[in-house]
């Protein structure tokens, strides 16, 4: 026996929409942790770069939590699915690598002393 599409109980999106948001906050407190980091160990060991690079991250972390707002309101106005933007995902992208070359750029001044 096949459902026709209108036989089918409407989709309950649950709590998607919380789950997205808690899961942006969750990448804008680690994004803010690994600036934190960067920020201390390009002060404390003089290298402008990583300094600049935990601010930038700093920076990011704050949009990480608004475009997970926006996110959540988007996600609570509609019933279906919603694809998050290639702009966000590029962001997302971009935060990460940066992150990882201020971890790898802290390791090696690290290193050298």
């Amino acid at each position: 026996m096949t459902l026709a599409h209108s036989d089918l109980p409407p989709r309950d999106p649950g709590l998607q929409s919380e789950r997205t948001a808690l899961a942006w906050s969750r990448t804008g407190l680690a994004i803010a942790v690994n600036a934190v980091l960067a920020l201390r160990d390009g002060l404390i060991s003089d290298q402008p770069a990583l300094a600049a690079a935990g601010v930038a991250l700093f920076v990011l972390a704050g949009v990480a939590i608004a475009h997970g707002a926006v996110r959540r309101r988007q996600l609570d106005a509609r019933n279906g699915f919603v694809p998050p933007s290639s702009w966000a995902m590029l962001g997302v992208t971009a935060t990460v690598l940066l992150a990882a070359l201020a971890g790898v750029m802290s390791i090696s001044i690290e290193a050298t002393r």
